[in-house]
């Protein structure tokens, strides 16, 4: 089938829904710029959506558009949306999907990936019955078209979701509850659980999220007040231990139940004491990524990624086998300082003795723990 079928007067109302997000090209058969990018861009998205083209200008008129014109017909808000920006690819698609997402959509498995990849702030709404949401989520439409592209808004059954309240630093339990996620950096902004969840002060909240005038919630363990061996990481200390540094950081996101991560801990302890002279140069650093917000997108445990000096939003995650040798030449290979952890304990004799054995590593699998 080709990815762009033809509409006429005849067909036009039955192929509107043929599905519940349809995307039909009004274009003069002559203007052949406009008729290639269009193909073009049907072309890539065509297992997404469903696409359709007229070269009648009658039956653009009478839809109420000039050629040439890109409509998308929906069952859902407005039911129409009409395109007039730049035809290239990636500014249609921008706008597609967009107008594509329901201004308080319903979050669940079918479509949370697809928000999370939206690359916008998503604005979570709990509550416990379909009535409330119902009620919340008409509540919150004006607000939500307000901002629409700089926002996703959805509502989230509190019975069957509700322990997500917790990751966006919510009190659990205590509905109806609302906060924001910033998804590309995992900022969480939970709003205020002790005020009613009014839809003109959530309205300022979100207006000021996006204007940056609200500082992130970030869940944390306490700070260490010492550190020995590896360097215990907290959500509070993140940003200087890892990012606002010009050193080599190894870190391991951990959490206290995987056996994977217990199996690793006398390697790593290991493998830290290999750097304890150059701790300017190279650091070897853990976090429980369970009880401490962290930037980055973890998917198992353990998960161990370097973030190399002057390349810190390149951090580069280690899949090899989990050996204090691989480990080792992993820092070595992708470091800024190039730092062989074997060296430099050579010349420390009593830390050779202690804290590096001789025996031959036994190789382990990459399994991880999911999450």
């Amino acid at each position: 089938m080709p990815a762009v079928s033809t509409v006429n007067e005849e067909n036009l109302e039955d192929f509107k829904i043929l599905d519940n997000i349809v995307i039909i090209g009004y274009v003069a058969s002559d203007d052949k710029t406009t008729n290639t990018s269009f193909t073009s861009f049907a072309e890539s998205q065509r297992d997404n959506y469903l696409f359709a083209a007229s070269n009648d200008a009658a039956l653009a008129k009478a839809e109420g558009v000039k050629q040439p014109s890109i409509v998308l017909y929906k069952d859902f808000d407005e039911k129409k949306a009409v395109y007039d920006g730049k035809l290239d690819e990636e500014s249609i698609l921008k706008w597609v999907q967009t107008a594509s997402t329901p201004l308080v959509g319903e979050l669940g498995p079918e479509t949370y990936s697809k928000y999370m990849a939206a690359g916008i702030p998503l604005a979570y709404i709990f509550a416990e019955t379909a009535e409330e949401r119902e009620k919340l989520a008409e509540d919150f439409r004006p607000i939500a078209e307000k901002h629409r592209g700089e926002i996703n808004v959805v509502t989230l059954d509190a019975k069957l979701f509700g322990a997500h309240a917790g990751n966006l630093n919510l009190e659990p339990e205590k509905f109806p509850a609302f906060a924001i996620q910033e998804t590309t950096k995992n900022a969480k902004y939970p709003f205020d659980q002790s005020k009613k969840l009014d839809a003109k002060d959530v309205g300022k909240f979100i207006k000021d999220v996006l204007d940056g005038k609200v500082e992130p919630s970030i869940k944390s363990e306490p700070i260490p007040e010492t550190q020995e061996g590896v360097v215990v990481v907290v959500g509070r200390s993140y940003q200087e231990i890892v990012i606002d540094n010009d050193q080599d950081v190894l870190i391991e996101f951990y959490a206290p139940w995987c056996g994977h991560c217990k199996s690793l801990a006398p390697k790593y302890d290991e493998l830290a004491a290999l750097y304890s002279e150059v701790k300017d140069q190279v650091v070897v650093a853990k976090i429980d990524a369970t009880a401490n917000d962290v930037p980055d997108s973890i998917t198992g445990f353990p998960t161990i990624k370097l973030y190399a000096a002057g390349k810190k939003d390149q951090p580069i995650e280690y899949d090899g086998s989990r050996t204090v040798e691989d480990l080792v030449a992993f820092i070595k290979d992708n470091g800024k300082y190039g730092v062989d952890g074997f060296a430099q304990a050579a010349e420390k004799p009593e830390v050779v003795e202690e804290d590096v054995t001789a025996e031959a590593p036994v190789p382990e699998t990459e399994e991880k723990d999911e999450l």
